[in-house]
This record gives structure tokens, sequence and C-alpha cells, in this order.
């Protein structure tokens, strides 16, 4: 299902983040939640991310 998800942004992969239960647009350097299984792709309810930060992220495509 993932591979259907694009962020709505930069139209990009997203990458699943176990962790956080959390769609990562790394195009975009935003994370979107999750929320009962759903996801939340509206870039106002993103939070941003910093790719450089010592937390790896997910391995994607």
């Amino acid at each position: 299902m993932l591979e259907l998800l694009a962020c709505p942004l930069t139209k990009g992969p997203l990458v699943w983040d176990e962790e956080r239960c959390e769609l990562v647009s790394k195009l975009a350097k935003l994370a979107y939640p999750v929320r009962d299984g759903i996801p939340v792709l509206l870039p106002s309810e993103a939070r941003t991310i910093d790719l450089d930060a010592a937390t790896p992220l997910p391995e994607g495509r």
C-alpha cells in the first residue's frame, strides 16, 4: 500500500517510520502522522524534520 502513497507537496515517495508511526517525505523534510491507521497527508498536519539530526530515518526506496 505504501507504494501507492506520495507526498502531496513533492509527489515523491514516502517512507514508513514505525517507531513514530509517521510517513516521512525526505524531499519535503516533513513527517505526516498516521492516526488510527489512516495517513493524514495534509501539510498543515505534518511536522518538519531535520534530516541532519542524529536520529536516523528508515531506509526507503
